[in-house]
């Protein structure tokens, strides 16, 4: 049984920083990349940033300078450093397994509220 458990939102003013984390427990190995994803009320959920086993990065052009993806191998954990946040940002952040035995996994979620 694998288990991603998201943590770090809450209600943050524009120009601010948040740091999200996500950390997977279970039998956890052969995990190939992890994203952050979000959904915004009313629209689609999102891929917001990546990350590769190998380190490579990937962000949406919405995010790009503003947030930083990272993981700690060690600890399981993924981040997502999230700073000049704009109401724009606001949604329910996920974190999900996307390449390797456990893709398509994913957490349950975070709010993540920007207010103007």
């Amino acid at each position: 049984h694998v288990e991603l458990v998201e943590s770090g939102g809450g209600l943050v003013q524009a120009g601010g920083s948040l740091r999200l984390s996500c950390a997977a427990s279970g039998s956890i190995f052969n995990v190939t990349a992890m994203g952050w994803y979000r959904q915004a009320p009313g629209k689609q959920r999102e891929m917001v940033a990546r990350i590769t086993s190998g380190g490579s990065t990937n962000y949406a052009d919405s995010v790009k300078g503003r947030f930083t993806i990272s993981g700690d191998n060690a600890k399981n954990t993924v981040y997502l450093q999230m700073g000049s946040l704009k109401p724009e940002d606001t949604a329910v952040y996920y974190c999900k397994i996307d390449g390797g035995w456990y893709a398509g996994y994913w957490g349950q979620g975070t709010q993540v509220t920007v207010s103007s």
